[in-house]
């Protein structure tokens, strides 16, 4: 595997040197960079085709704006590693402090129909593989967020999302709308709700970010593009059953949505029984030009999980009392058990080319950390920016800084021995989890890209008794 490595790394090094030091005529450079979108409630993607308002094609096929079928697909291949670095001691969900490198991979297959002008549906073929460094443990603020967390999951391809796309137009004007995967309509009422129905992920709609939530293109750490005390219920794939309604004026949206929540912790099957297990989800987002005449989009997402759910406080008991050898959350299990929490999302343009984001999040940590990650608390500040400076208006680039944290419940579970569906180092010497991330995006040709990535993290798992760590990381991505 080292080998392996050391042949690919310089490869695609030299790769994206060539990109960059290439002729500025050369084609599929992007025009304007991401900016907040207006009216629909993903953040923007390139029009239908992948072309941008320069005529750039960013996709290996065009795509039309008329036809009622939609055919696309994307790979996105991720190589990360990490030297050696300082921990006094590991556990079995620790992240390794021997050097070690992985390659996770994603293939996709995205299918759409408009059955009328406002009935849409989808169907999403997908493939995973290849795994992230420890098996994507030891981290709050997994470094991949394509790797599957559960590593005995099988490659064969599965369906990702099958669902529909119900439009209810409430007034007579009418707004543009980009077309991609997801949306087909490329015309929307400018008052209307919209009914989603079927398998889908959560992050497709909740907490979306138009900087900071693409790990194709941008960045890649979980907690940069998601928000990390956002326990949004999914399986070990990251998707769930449900229903969303979604109302949508000229300025401002709100959605909520009902979903299955996993049997167990981080599992693969879902609970269909919802008098006992399910996800309430509630977003609000506001759009507007605020602040210097300049788009901006501020959203609040709040949800409530209901699932068979362990409880910290009783394992330590149950371990103090000589029940348990160690503190075991899954013997604490029980049906009805809920967490909730709140989130804020936002983003502003500074100018065309450059704009700033970031999150806030909070649960309330009692109960297990049952679908995403094991972050009670979580603080994001990024800037992102497009090429446009240096001659290469497809290329982007982006820094973020994140603090993650869990409640005082948590820690000492996880300082007496206990083991999360991540996290477990046999002990703690608390401090929040620190992560700084930048990234390039090299734009090569049509739907064509390399990325390189460098995260630096402090206290990985919230121990100070561990790290830092450096993970570098290389990117390649195909949009068909």
């Amino acid at each position: 595997m080292r080998r392996a490595l050391a042949q690919t790394a310089p490869r695609i090094f030299c790769l994206l040197l060539v990109c960059l030091l290439g002729p500025n005529s050369a084609p599929g450079q992007n025009s304007p960079p991401d900016k907040p979108e207006a009216q629909t409630s993903a953040p923007p993607a390139p029009a239908a085709g992948g072309s941008t308002d320069s005529g750039d094609l960013l996709t290996v096929f065009p795509h039309s704006e008329t036809s009622r079928y939609w055919i696309s697909g994307q790979a996105n291949i991720i190589l990360q590693w990490h030297p050696s670095f300082p921990a006094r001691y590991s556990g079995p969900n620790s992240l390794r402090p021997v050097g070690e490198n992985a390659t996770s991979k994603v293939y996709t297959l995205y299918l759409g129909y408009e059955l009328t002008t406002t009935t849409e549906v989808f169907l999403d073929i997908e493939s995973t593989g290849g795994h992230g460094i420890s098996d994507s443990l030891g981290l709050a603020g997994v470094t991949n967020l394509d790797v599957v967390r559960n590593t005995s999951l099988s490659q064969t391809p599965y369906v990702a999302r099958l669902m529909l796309r119900q439009i209810i137009p409430l007034s007579d004007d009418r707004v543009e709308a980009e077309r991609d995967e997801l949306h087909l309509a490329t015309s929307l009422p400018a008052r209307r709700i919209e009914i989603r129905l079927g398998k889908f992920g959560m992050a497709d709609f909740f907490d979306l970010n138009s900087w900071g939530s693409d790990s194709h293109l941008q960045f890649l750490n979980w907690t940069v593009d998601n928000n990390g005390a956002y326990d949004y219920a999914a399986n070990t794939r990251g998707y769930t059953d449900g229903i969303m309604l979604e109302y949508d004026d000229h300025w401002w949206s709100a959605r909520f949505a009902e979903a299955l929540m996993p049997k167990v912790a981080n599992g693969i099957n879902l609970d269909a029984d919802i008098a006992r297990a399910r996800s309430e989800n509630l977003e609000f987002e506001a759009r507007g030009n605020r602040i210097a005449n300049r788009a901006g989009v501020v959203r609040l997402v709040a949800y409530l999980n209901h699932a068979n759910m362990g409880n910290y406080e009783q394992s330590i008991h149950d371990f103090l009392d000589h029940e348990t050898p160690t503190p075991d959350i899954t013997f604490t299990r029980r049906q009805g058990r809920h967490k909730y929490g709140f989130g804020l999302n936002f983003e502003q343009e500074i100018t065309p080319e450059v704009g700033v984001f970031g999150r806030l999040g909070w649960s309330d940590g009692r109960n297990e950390s049952f679908a995403y990650t094991e972050d009670d608390r979580t603080l994001e500040l990024g800037g992102f920016t497009k090429g446009d400076k240096w001659r290469r208006r497809n290329d982007r680039a982006g820094i973020a800084f994140v603090a993650n944290g869990i409640t005082a419940a948590h820690q000492e579970y996880l300082a007496l021995g206990g083991l999360g569906f991540l996290l477990g180092d046999g002990g703690l010497n608390y401090g929040p989890e620190k992560i700084f991330e930048g990234f390039y995006t090299a734009h090569l040709w049509r739907g064509f890209f390399a990325s390189f990535d460098l995260q630096h993290v402090n206290n990985p798992g919230y121990n100070m008794d561990r790290g830092p760590v450096i993970v570098p990381g290389l990117r390649f991505h195909a949009d068909f």
